[in-house]
């Protein structure tokens, strides 16, 4: 079945898609709005604003890949054209990976498509601890449903593939509390692919969803294009001064685009805006900036299960336990989300922490193997205040993030919780993704030999693919970032509209929180400026 490239057909059209890599001499734009990112937040703000009448151009820093690109569905292409330094991304001291996408669509062309609204919980502690307005169960409802029809976000209706039945079959045994992940999908094939970029455009990311849209009522993106400082007096924002990167999508051609624009808003996620602002040096009087950046750490565990799982087919997330994630109140001991990844061979190389013989066996081992994780649900107390973006010398953004007793613990507990499901459902050994773990052959053990582990950095395998905070809404300027509609408390006509903005981890894969948050802020923003 032939499935037609959709940017084809649209640049036939008269789509205005600029690639920063062919410019051979500076540039300079006009427009009414200038997004910097083209993901979650920046997808949905360019449809709404550009549907508004607004002239819009969005500016990606990686490039324009497409279906057509996707159908090999190799991984090493994946990881070098589709995520952040080609999914080396990680903490400043290298101890937590980092996946994070960097082409048109964002993280969203490479997510696994779960779509969970924000926990009611999240969203009252956001209101009473953090001066947060306006995004209430209530206020967001109406938002929620809204992205869930424009996007096709529904509870997976076929069967959960083995991979995702083994947490299913833990919970059932213990008598846990499980679901069905909904997932953005539109004609799914169930291949499983979903993080190297959908072959078939079933999966409904920013690419293939709201940037058209936002093309066919008239946008411009110009791609390849890093986004270097936002041009501002320290009251209004004037623009974007930014560099064209070459087809190597990394190496800087030496090209400066200037954009002249009415109001920016800064959509490049957690850990590039706020480094954006850094350089921007953008007035921060109460030095917020940057700090107070979550990304769910996630740990995992590993098990052999006496049946074949094939981790890397079908969709690769269905089924999730919040058994772990409220039990303690919003601000008890570290709560949990318990899912499962897929396992590819390449990150599953990475995963297996092993060389030589013992890592052909693991490899071997593959279509065997399940691995559960645990998402942590970070930054709800003092004792978990996150990490911190700066910018280094060169102008490229580092996070810094520390773990301490309070997170340590949530991940020995995590870490028992995953073997205990695993043991239930039937395996016939577990290992903790650590260093100092070997695999266990009962709960007993396990539970023993986790109860022992020294929790250390570079020790205990951490990886996070979500992003949150460092640009927090309050409505109090000394504690925010921006406003509760996103609006910069220093730039008149700056915006910020991504998951930077929240101020806290929010307990679940964030896609549908961005998306929603954004568009209601979104709507609020056309409405003021076009009255």
């Amino acid at each position: 079945m032939a499935i037609d490239d959709i940017y084809s057909a649209g640049i036939a059209s008269g789509w205005k898609i600029l690639d920063a890599a062919t410019f051979t001499a500076p540039r300079t734009f006009d427009t009414d709005v200038v997004i910097v990112g083209t993901g979650a937040g920046g997808g949905i703000a360019a449809e709404r604003l550009s549907e508004a009448g607004l002239k819009v151009l969005m500016v990606e820093e990686g490039g324009l890949h497409t279906s057509d690109s996707f159908r090999d569905m190799d991984e090493a292409r994946a990881y070098r054209e589709l995520y952040q330094e080609a999914a080396a991304r990680a903490t400043s001291d290298g101890a937590i990976a980092i996946l994070q996408g960097r082409s048109v669509g964002g993280s969203t062309t490479v997510n696994w498509s779960s779509s969970f609204r924000t926990p009611p919980q999240t969203l009252a502690h956001w209101a009473t601890e953090h001066a947060v307005s306006g995004h209430g169960e209530a206020d967001m409802a109406p938002w929620f449903e809204k992205i869930e029809a424009r996007l096709n976000m529904a509870p997976w209706a076929m069967d959960a593939n083995p991979n995702n039945a083994v947490l299913r079959a833990g919970c059932e045994k213990l008598g846990w509390e499980w679901h069905v992940i909904p997932r953005n999908v539109k004609g799914c094939w169930n291949s499983g692919y979903c993080g190297f970029g959908c072959p078939v455009n079933a999966k409904q990311s920013m690419l293939v969803s709201t940037i058209p849209t936002a093309l066919a009522h008239g946008a411009t993106l110009v791609h390849r294009l890093r986004a270097r400082t936002i041009d501002h007096d320290g009251k209004t924002v004037r623009g974007l001064t930014a560099d064209a990167i070459g087809h190597d999508g990394y190496t800087p051609t030496g090209i400066a685009v200037t954009i002249r624009a009415k109001y920016v808003i800064a959509a490049g996620g957690a850990i590039n805006t706020p480094a954006l602002l850094l350089r921007s040096r953008v007035p921060d009087p109460h030095e917020q900036a940057g700090r107070r950046t979550f990304i769910h750490p996630v740990n995992l565990s590993i098990a052999e299960m006496p049946n074949k799982i094939d981790p890397y087919y079908g969709a690769p997330q269905s089924v999730a336990s919040d058994h772990f994630q409220w039990r303690d109140g919003a601000t008890g001991r570290m709560g949990y989300k318990l899912e499962v990844p897929p396992m590819f061979p390449g990150i599953s190389a990475g995963v297996f922490n092993a060389i030589g013989d013992d890592l052909q066996r693991e490899m071997a081992a593959l279509p065997h193997t399940n691995a559960m994780l645990a998402l942590l649900r970070d930054g709800f107390v003092a004792e978990s205040p996150g990490g911190r973006v700066r910018v280094a010398d060169d102008g490229s953004p580092v996070l810094d993030y520390d773990l301490g007793d309070y997170v340590w613990d949530g991940v020995r507990r995590a870490y028992l919780s995953m073997a205990e499901a695993q043991f239930a459902a039937g395996a016939l050994r577990v290992r903790p993704a650590h260093l100092d773990a070997t695999y266990y052959k009962s709960w007993a053990q396990a539970r023993n030999a986790i109860g022992e582990l020294p929790l250390k950095k570079f020790r205990a395998l951490l990886f996070t693919a979500h992003l949150m905070g460092g640009c927090a809404m309050s409505d109090d300027p000394k504690r925010g970032v921006v406003n509760s509609a996103g609006k910069h408390h220093q730039l008149t006509n700056l915006f910020v509209f991504d998951g930077s903005v929240f101020p806290t981890s929010i307990g679940a894969n964030p896609q549908l929180s961005v998306f929603a948050l954004t568009a209601q802020n979104a709507d609020s923003f056309a409405r003021t400026i076009t009255a």
